[in-house]
């Protein structure tokens, strides 16, 4: 399949053999659907109305967790679920899903204690099938973290979890798909869903950006749109809607000198008793999350409040009362929203069940909710259902979803880091990038020239923010979203993407604009 966006696009529009499944939502989820299908022999078609992971798949935390929080409420089935697939994508994709260390610091008089927390990681270690819990004193404590509050501090729970770059892990998906035949698009939205006389699905048609619509032939489409999920379902028979909660969860990215962590490290917010984080990240520090419903038109991009920035902050001060962090140290922002389905009850945002959700309506399925970690057992089971419950169409459960990179030496100039990173960024298209020839590094980054040529060239960016925000994060990681960078970027990129003078310069408009608006802190500013 050609990697040329606009000649897929002719591809699509003179296609007449119907597709077996058409995918709608290119974040995590419908990503993960697209390579099920796709490994699985099924003529496949993805397409995203935005870009690929616009939506929560990439502001999400970016953990890859079992989630302790589910486990403490009782949802044993989703927690095993979720650490299994942990392992599993630690072992299929390392440098792309990597192992941290978590510590949970325990204060006297403070919940949870020591005692409980250890009998929760002992139930958590056995559900992963692998040990990774170990209790800290207060010393030890300090050695791993510098600078952490340690007044009443009586003791540490140690415990494993891993890490990813949502974005990537969604880009890798795509090109695992792509490479077993799917069609992958973004910018182009489901305009309509056609049926027959009896309300069966045959065919979707789809919008590209500024094009006509294109009808296409298949008896089942998947909806994996996430926070809209509710939208295209309601063009079906329903019997069962979904009811989507949006709740918007907040993340605050610091220069790691500010706040020099090497672990995860957690506390219960002294306001609702929620867990926060601080945890590295592409050399910053982020802190996160909030919890909110999420009110503002889902067509826009979210953004973090003043409110949320004072909560984040309130955290960073009581676990590390020395480093005096203030709003002005602050590299970026970035707020996510969670597709959460609810029951209608009236639940405060945390409380409310991170379990996905199925609707079948007679080929068309929608899927929403659920955890970045399970994506591949929710794909699996959407597309059985798209089936009729025939899971004979899907490949064998213990097939890679990842492949594995090429054998390379390592090639002279890259530390193991980097080299890990690229191995699980790239995979079998790590060689190809790196042909690139332009093995240095943006300043002040580990992100490589060469890794912004292979997206200009193959990685469908069709705006600045796609290159700046999802493909590479550049725009999180570096000051005032990397403005410094544009003119270098200009002289590399635009001739690679094809755009005029003028183009170029309405993109970095457009993409300065949006990063004021969205990833900044908000203009009414906090102290």
């Amino acid at each position: 399949m050609t990697e040329n966006r606009g000649d897929t696009l002719a591809v699509l529009k003179n296609n007449n053999i119907p597709f077996d499944v058409v995918v709608v939502g290119g974040g995590i989820t419908g990503t993960g659907v697209a390579r099920e299908a796709a490994g699985s022999g099924l003529r496949t078609l993805l397409v995203e109305q935005k870009d690929f992971a616009w939506g929560t798949s990439s502001r999400s935390s970016k953990m890859v967790h079992g989630g302790l929080r589910y486990l403490g409420s009782g949802h044993i089935g989703l927690t095993r679920q979720a650490v299994r697939e942990r392992q599993r994508m630690m072992e299929e994709a390392p440098g792309l899903v990597e192992p941290i260390p978590f510590l949970m610091p325990h204060f006297r008089g403070k919940f949870p204690g020591p005692r409980v927390f250890q009998l929760l990681l002992t139930v958590y270690d056995k559900l992963a099938g692998v040990r990774t819990r170990d209790k800290l004193t207060p010393a030890e404590t300090l050695q791993w973290v510098p600078g952490l509050a340690n007044d009443r501090l009586i003791a540490t729970s140690r415990f494993t979890d891993a890490l990813t770059d949502d974005a990537r892990l969604v880009q890798r998906l795509i090109a695992e798909a792509q490479a077993d035949g799917a069609i992958c698009l973004n910018y182009v939205a489901a305009s309509g869903i056609t049926r027959d006389a009896h309300g069966h699905v045959t065919g979707i048609d789809v919008t590209p950006e500024g094009e006509s619509a294109i009808h296409v032939k298949t008896k089942r489409v998947i909806n994996a749109t996430g926070a809209w999920a509710d939208r295209l379902q309601k063009q079906g028979p329903h019997e069962t809607p979904l009811h989507i909660r949006p709740l918007r969860g907040s993340h605050l990215v610091l220069p790691w000198q500010r706040l020099p962590v090497t672990c995860a490290v957690s506390l219960l917010h002294p306001e609702d008793g929620r867990p926060v984080f601080a945890f590295p990240w592409l050399g910053t520090t982020v802190l996160g999350t909030t919890d909110l419903d999420h009110t503002a038109d889902l067509n826009l991009e979210p953004n973090i409040t003043d409110a949320e920035v004072h909560y984040l902050l309130q955290v960073s001060s009581k676990l590390f009362p020395g480093t005096g962090i203030k709003a002005q140290d602050v590299l970026s922002s970035w707020a996510g929203v969670r597709p959460v389905v609810t029951s209608g009850e009236d639940k405060s945002p945390s409380k409310e069940n991170r379990e996905h959700a199925l609707r079948s309506d007679k080929g068309l399925v929608s899927v929403a909710g659920g955890k970045l970690t399970t994506f591949r057992q929710i794909a699996r089971e959407s597309l059985v259902a798209a089936f009729d419950g025939d899971k004979s169409v899907l490949r064998d459960d213990r097939v890679p979803v990842f492949t594995s990179p090429p054998e390379t030496p390592r090639y002279a100039g890259f530390s193991r880091l980097t080299w890990n990173r690229l191995k699980g960024f790239y995979g079998q298209q790590l060689t190809s990038m790196l042909a690139e020839k332009s093995p240095d590094c943006v300043d002040g980054t580990t992100t490589l020239w060469a890794e912004l040529d292979w997206a200009c060239r193959h990685e469908q960016v069709v705006h600045l923010d796609d290159l700046l925000l999802r493909r590479t994060r550049l725009g999180l990681v570096c000051p005032k979203g990397a403005e410094q960078l544009l003119p270098a970027l200009r002289r590399r990129c635009q001739p690679l993407l094809g755009w005029s003078d003028m183009q170029w310069q309405q993109e970095v408009d457009r993409y300065l604009t949006l990063y004021r608006q969205s990833y900044n802190l908000p203009t009414t500013g906090v102290a």
